[in-house]
């Protein structure tokens, strides 16, 4: 037995503190038992590094967490381990360490041609991960990355981001606050079985890159109950860029995203792309909110992509101060050296049902390829009421075809009216995910 303090759970339970997750652990410990101190100055990467290294024989006798207790607690990178929980407590902040020799380069993902940092948290090749708490915070602190990135630094290589989990299963990620990510906030990869929920994110809106949540080239995800401000897309699902994406094959399906709340005056409240080049599919999406926000759902693709888009669901939108509702972009123009320019993205069956927005200044811009349109686009009950600075062409429509029905202001001719009992497709099954039923843990 090793020398730091390891209790029972079920034990404290009446002492505890009382979360719901995938699996509870047999053994915890405190942060402060491997040395670190939460003065916001002190550097911490070594305690918990030395924390989850010395925890981590432990995982495999019923599982253990990680308590981090109310403090400020600054670090740099730091990977997890299987069968492991980092609980967050209220009053908690982990700082992300501005100093850059904190975050080591690591190896492209396989889909991507960029040099990167690691990420603050970060882990590959894991089993049951939950990170969690009851409303603790991670900073990223990310000012001085931006104020570089504005100056032209990091153009080879990605900054880092606050979580990142690679070719992982039973990833939970929940009840948590995270602010001022230097990049993206939240990004599985290569991941099964994900359940990302009661999240609070916030960034600046005119930071750069900081997207809220990010499912690239997974499986079986479900995103609930989050809240996202952000320089950049509150959710984008990804699934690769060009030659990369394609060779590696790994698409985003079955993705379920609900009750989420976003505000992006520069961005999406969901993007689907751009990078997209190992294929989307089957994701659905209801019960959203967007206030000043410049678009609903965008999809972005290029000629170059490959890859495809496809079986897109999305209903119950409130919609308030929006550029666009409905945006559909075929010609992206970020692309790496080396990619097939002969390389077509296929996007069908994209399905909006149920949705009402005030205030907007664009209903619809949808602009497919040349010879290689965008089909089977279906729009039910959409009612759009238009701000005093309105464009005049509300619908500008190129290589798309699909229908509406009970659609205002009324949809460009290349999207037909069908009649006034026309509903889009919504899918009345459930992904495997959300039938998790989540325990009752104690920390």
């Amino acid at each position: 037995m090793s020398g730091f303090p390891m209790m029972d759970s079920r034990i404290e339970s009446k002492k505890g503190i009382e979360y719901m997750a995938m699996q509870c652990r047999k053994h915890k410990a405190v942060l402060t038992d491997f040395g670190a101190v939460g003065d916001g100055k002190t550097s911490n990467t070594k305690a918990f590094r030395d924390a989850i290294t010395k925890l981590t024989p432990q995982a495999a006798d019923g599982g253990v967490q990680l308590i981090v207790p109310p403090g400020n607690w600054l670090t740099g990178s730091f990977n997890l381990t299987s069968h492991f929980t980092l609980f967050i407590q209220h009053g908690a902040t982990i700082l992300a360490s501005q100093v850059e020799s904190e975050y080591p380069m690591i190896p492209r993902l396989p889909s991507y041609g960029d040099a990167r940092f690691a990420s603050l948290i970060y882990g590959t090749n894991l089993t049951d991960v939950v990170i969690t708490g009851n409303k603790g915070t991670i900073n990223g602190q990310g000012k001085s990355w931006w104020l570089k990135y504005r100056s032209g630094g990091f153009k080879l290589m990605s900054r880092p981001l606050l979580i990142e989990i690679l070719y992982s299963d039973n990833i939970q990620i929940s009840d948590i606050n995270l602010i001022d990510s230097p990049m993206w906030n939240i990004h599985p990869v290569y991941c099964k079985k994900v359940i990302i929920k009661n999240i609070k994110i916030d960034a600046p809106i005119d930071s750069p890159n900081t997207d809220g949540i990010n499912p690239d080239s997974c499986t079986n995800t479900l995103i609930e109950d989050c809240s996202v401000t952000s320089g950049d897309d509150c959710i984008a699902v990804k699934s690769g860029i060009d030659q990369y994406g394609i060779a590696t094959a790994i698409p985003t399906q079955q993705l379920s995203i609900r009750r989420l709340t976003c505000v992006s005056p520069d961005s999406a409240g969901i993007a689907i792309g751009s990078e997209m080049s190992g294929g989307i599919k089957d994701v659905r999406i209801e019960d959203v909110t967007l206030i000043n926000t410049q678009s609903a759902i965008r999809i972005k693709t290029a000629i170059g992509r490959g890859g495809y888009v496809k079986d897109i669901f999305a209903r119950r939108f409130t919609m308030k101060n929006m550029k666009y509702v409905f945006w559909m972009t075929g010609s992206y123009k970020l692309h790496p050296i080396g990619y097939d320019p002969n390389a077509l993205p296929e996007i069908r069956n994209i399905n909006y049902r149920d949705m009402v927005a005030e205030n907007v200044t664009i209903s619809a811009k949808l602009e497919g390829i040349k010879k290689d349109p965008f089909t089977g686009i279906c729009m039910s009950n959409v009612t759009m009421a238009l701000s005093p600075t309105t464009k005049k062409l509300q619908w500008n429509c190129t290589d798309v075809a699909g229908v509406t029905s009970r659609v205002k202001p009324e949809p460009c001719n290349l999207l037909p009216s069908k009649g006034p009992k026309l509903d889009c497709h919504f899918p009345t099954d459930k992904i495997p995910i959300e039938s998790v039923v989540l325990k009752k843990c104690i920390a």
